[in-house]
């Protein structure tokens, strides 16, 4: 049978209607197309796909169960090394991960290997009764700090080892940035219940509204039994560019205002935590997160969305299928530019206004690639003489975040590295006796999937540690 050259495309909701709603863009695979994107895969020996996926899902033997149709037993396959199979289908940038290492994407298209994850997993969760068995209490305890992918994924891989597992999440919600950061366009809130009900259902306990640290140190969880802690508490503290105009009412981080649409629901016709009535926006940064807060601001009914981003198209760091949607949903993007100066009024009549003022827009300089740097990528130069306003009610700044310094300032014996990282060894041990961290928290603002291989490298040191105790 000729091979299809091209990989079957994932069915969407309309650009035009989809930029009004926050229901889920991406429709998913019917079963018949699952089967034959499946087909499409060589099953090949030595399994490149395998290396280039930080979880090291078995993708080929998954991919053969799909051809099969036996859509239950690709899920357990699956299931063997990932515990949010449905979140990493949805959010993983299997473009520069697993499908870049396809040996079909040599002469075609590679396969669609996201995209038949989200089928299994999505299958498995419509159809599946089937509760997790736990595994026999070794009678080793171990703290997990926040509830994101590498909190989570460090939590079920030591549950199903039998190890009594609590999480620690300082948010009402667990998930961590998988149900405040990501939209519900992108990862409807309902898969992160269900992937961190299924880890409930392993024996592992989610504490909410405990903020380590604060509400408790690290300290106090070695004196309350546990044996070891893993720290995966992402990366919550929003980086700013210092230029004038950053106090103005109307200035965002791209953490405050999707958590504040995630989480405080300013997306509801009258919420109590309203971001915008209309108005345009100009979004700074050119990642993933940049295109969740342009198209989140879309659908809270802002007149006209800008991404200000200095490099080019070419350069941009997020997904190339956010960029497409975006796109598609009528975001602009400015290239090649970036701020100097946010613009605001003040009036002194307005009690609301007797401080900073409110934004009226954003001045920007044109920029010019210039000469490559040690890592081949060329740096942004200043055109002189090319600046310009764009006219805005909102901007949002989209441009990084660091590892909160809250566990840092409270841990004794913890190393950081200059950005305010835990140092960490390859088995994910800081430098703190007994604790281990992992994700964000480590390497800053990266992806999910890297952040779930951070958990399941600290969970076997961790396993290894205590099993010789």
């Amino acid at each position: 049978m000729a091979i299809n050259p091209k990989k079957h495309e994932m069915p969407t909701q309309p650009p035009l209607e989809r930029a009004k709603n926050f229901r889920e863009v991406a429709l998913g695979y019917s079963r018949e197309i699952a089967v034959k994107e499946a087909q499409r895969c060589l099953n090949c020996k030595n399994k490149p796909c395998v290396e280039g996926c930080p979880v090291n899902i078995r993708i080929p033997e998954f991919i053969a169960r799909v051809k099969e149709e036996d859509f239950e037993g690709a899920y357990d396959i699956i299931s063997t090394t990932s515990s949010l199979p449905a979140v990493c289908g949805r959010v993983c940038p299997q473009e520069t991960q697993c499908e870049s290492k396809c040996t079909l994407g040599i002469k075609f298209e590679p396969v669609g290997i996201g995209r038949l994850e989200r089928f299994v997993a999505d299958y498995h969760n419509e159809h599946s009764n089937k509760i997790p068995q736990k595994a026999e209490y070794n009678g080793h305890r171990v703290a997990i700090v926040g509830s994101g992918p590498s909190g989570l994924t460090c939590a079920g891989d030591l549950a199903k080892k039998g190890y009594k597992v609590t999480v620690y999440e300082a948010l009402h919600t667990a998930g961590g940035v998988l149900v405040y950061g990501i939209p519900e366009f992108r990862l409807p809130k309902s898969i992160v219940k269900k992937e961190v009900e299924t880890l409930k259902a392993l024996g592992v306990d989610v504490e909410t509204n405990v903020v380590i640290g604060k509400t408790l140190t690290v300290d106090e969880l070695f004196e309350m039994g546990f044996e070891a802690v893993f720290i995966g508490s992402g990366a919550g503290l929003p980086n700013f560019m210092n230029i004038p105009g950053e106090a103005l009412k109307g200035v965002y981080s791209a953490n405050e205002f999707l958590t504040r649409s995630n989480l405080m629901k300013a997306y509801l016709d009258e919420p109590d935590t309203p971001i915008m009535k209309g108005g345009k926006v100009a979004v700074v940064g050119g990642g993933n997160v940049a295109m969740d807060a342009a198209r989140t601001a879309l659908r809270l009914g802002a007149e006209k969305v800008y991404i200000v981003y200095r490099r080019s198209m070419e350069e941009l760091p997020a997904r190339k299928e956010e960029v497409e949607h975006a796109e598609e949903e009528g975001i602009e993007f400015k290239i090649l530019c970036n701020p100097v100066e946010i613009i605001g009024y003040k009036n002194e009549q307005d009690p609301r206004d007797s401080k900073n003022g409110f934004v009226t827009g954003i001045k920007c300089i044109k920029m010019e690639l210039g000469e490559p740097d040690e890592k081949g990528r060329r740096k942004p130069v200043p055109v002189e003489g090319s600046e310009f306003s764009l006219d805005v009610d909102v901007v949002i700044m989209a441009i990084g975040t660091s590892p909160n310094p809250l566990i840092k300032n409270t841990t004794s014996g913890l190393e950081v590295n200059r950005r305010g990282g835990i140092i960490v060894d390859e088995g994910g041990l800081t430098s703190r006796e007994n604790v281990y961290a992992g994700g964000d928290a480590v390497t800053g603002a990266a992806t999910v999937i890297s952040a779930m291989g951070a958990g399941k490298i600290a969970a076997k040191s961790i396993d290894e540690f205590l099993k010789n105790k």
